[in-house]
């Protein structure tokens, strides 16, 4: 019998699993990330931090036009947390009829 994957904390907070499905696919820039799950600034980086800390996302800080902008991406860590997470959802959405 093949382990169960198991649903992640960290991951499964809906504003927390948005933001791991943008960043499972591209880089992205923090406006960017606050504009498609439609949160404010102190919320987005709430849930950056609790990412952050976990190990799942990279922070980078660059500079722009005078400006700095942060970046997040997922590391290899956070992609495997977010692929098993993704797996349990999808076993459970085979379960219903």
């Amino acid at each position: 019998m093949t382990p169960v994957p198991l649903f992640d904390p960290v991951i499964h907070a809906p504003g927390r699993l948005q933001i791991c499905a943008i960043l499972s696919s591209v880089d992205a820039e923090f406006a960017l990330i606050r504009d498609t799950i439609k949160v404010s600034d102190s919320v987005l980086s709430k849930h950056l931090k609790q990412l952050e800390d976990a190990g799942y996302i990279k922070l980078t800080k660059t500079p722009v036009d005078g400006r700095s902008r942060t970046w997040a991406s997922l590391t290899p860590a956070g992609k495997k947390a977010f692929a098993a997470h993704v797996a349990e959802l999808t076993r459970l959405a085979a379960l219903t009829g």
